[in-house]
């Protein structure tokens, strides 16, 4: 029996928060997409996430530059950040320029062009969410970052002014007394808080990127769930093998998230990627008991989110290699804090989540034209933020791919950067 053939205007590869979005945006536009995973849309790394949509995320992660904290991070304890010294070896060379660029004067250049992309994306995901039909989903309340000692606290907010200032976020100030009456079941280990009003907040990320992939396909689009065997360009433009058929388009977008690289080697890129892993689980709460925002555990690392299926407990940073078998210890380490934060019933899952974010050394996804193949789109490297991004990813590749001139100056996150 012969694989079937499909031709069509533009193919992209990977149906996370991404990739979606430019399906959709591309399918708005008129062309005729075809969207290809080897899951569902929404399966891998955008369903494990915190689900919050962060407008106020203007300033990237930076890789920790103070001796006090390197050494807190070397017995590899933490909660926050964990290591593997087989990935650390794997990933050499693009952490070290990730360390590079997070001293003071490369990032002081990379923020306002980060921030330029942050800045479009609750105004993004609203079109979409009504296309979409999937306001139950999304809260506007916002969300907690949550402070233990006064220290911590002020000099959080001392920075925390200046961003605001200069970027347009809004938020409050919460003391004890003022936090107690937005969450009566906290823990009192926590002095005060901040609740950005900026950012959004999703119940369900998977299923809300499942829902725009029905929105794309009400405009047309095709959706392919098939494993990718080959990419070649061809004379007409791309040919995509896949284990159900044959795929051909003038254009293809490689938004594969934390897989994009292993393609790209193969067509001759080697940009500086690498991964930051994370784990979650999800929790009943004690009968009687109530968690009414998302919060963040700010000193310790951890993140606590009251979605549909429970109380989402997701983890910071783990520095592995991508496809490694779970190390269980951080999770352990979070739950065992958010316990006495929280009062958490048992796990709802039988195994905990893992995913991995794709990130790049100077912390801004690559968003545009291939430099050496005609045709060829990338779209990926978004750390921490390819939720909040996505939808604005797609507007912007798609104001790139017809010719326009894009809402945002995009020279920042072309691959030809590095």
């Amino acid at each position: 029996m012969s694989k079937e053939r499909d031709v069509s205007d533009t193919i992209v590869l990977g149906a996370g928060m991404v990739g979606v979005s430019i399906a959709y945006h591309l399918a708005k536009r008129g062309r005729s997409v075809v969207l290809v995973d080897r899951r569902e849309p929404g399966h891998e790394t955008s369903f494990g996430n915190a689900g919050i949509i962060q407008r106020e995320a203007v300033a990237p992660y930076p890789f920790p530059r103070d001796a006090k904290t390197l050494m807190q991070v070397v017995p590899n304890r933490r909660v926050d950040i964990r290591y593997r010294p087989s990935g650390m070896l794997e990933s050499a060379s693009s952490l070290f320029r990730y360390w590079q660029n997070s001293a003071p004067g490369p990032y002081a250049r990379i923020l306002p062009e980060y921030a330029s992309l942050i800045a479009l994306s609750t105004q993004e995901h609203a079109p979409m969410i009504e296309a979409a039909g999937a306001d139950a989903l999304v809260s506007r309340d916002g969300w907690l970052e949550l402070y233990r000692t006064p220290e911590a606290f002020e000099a959080r907010l001392a920075k925390v002014a200046p961003l605001a200032k200069r970027f347009g976020l809004t938020y409050d100030r919460l003391d004890r007394a003022a936090l107690a009456e937005q969450e009566p079941d906290l823990s009192d280990e926590i002095i005060g808080a901040i609740l950005w009003r900026d950012s959004w907040t999703v119940a369900d990320p998977g299923g809300l990127v499942a829902a725009y992939a029905e929105a794309f396909k009400a405009l047309g689009g095709k959706v392919v769930k098939a494993s990718v065997e080959s990419v070649a360009q061809s004379a007409d433009g791309w040919q995509v093998e896949t284990d159900a058929g044959s795929l051909e388009a003038g254009e293809l977008v490689m938004a594969m998230g934390p897989w994009s690289g292993d393609w790209l080697s193969r067509l001759g890129y080697q940009l500086p990627l690498f991964v930051k892993r994370g784990y979650h689980m999800h929790y009943a709460l004690q009968e009687g008991r109530a968690l009414n925002h998302w919060v963040m555990d700010a000193e310790v690392g951890y993140l606590l989110a009251p979605m549909r299926a429970g109380v989402r407990l997701t983890t910071g940073a783990e520095l592995a290699n991508r496809d490694a078998a779970p190390a269980l210890d951080q999770l352990d380490a979070a739950e065992a804090v958010a316990r006495k934060l929280v009062p958490l019933g048992a796990r709802r899952d039988d195994t905990p989540w893992k995913g991995a974010r794709p990130c790049t050394s100077d912390m801004k996804p690559v968003i545009g034209p291939a430099p050496s193949h005609k045709g060829l789109w990338f779209a990926f490297g978004h750390g921490h933020q390819g939720f909040t991004l996505g939808p604005a990813t797609g507007r912007l590749l798609g104001e790139l791919m017809d010719g326009e001139t894009p809402a945002i100056d995009m020279a920042p996150f072309r691959a030809d950067r590095f």
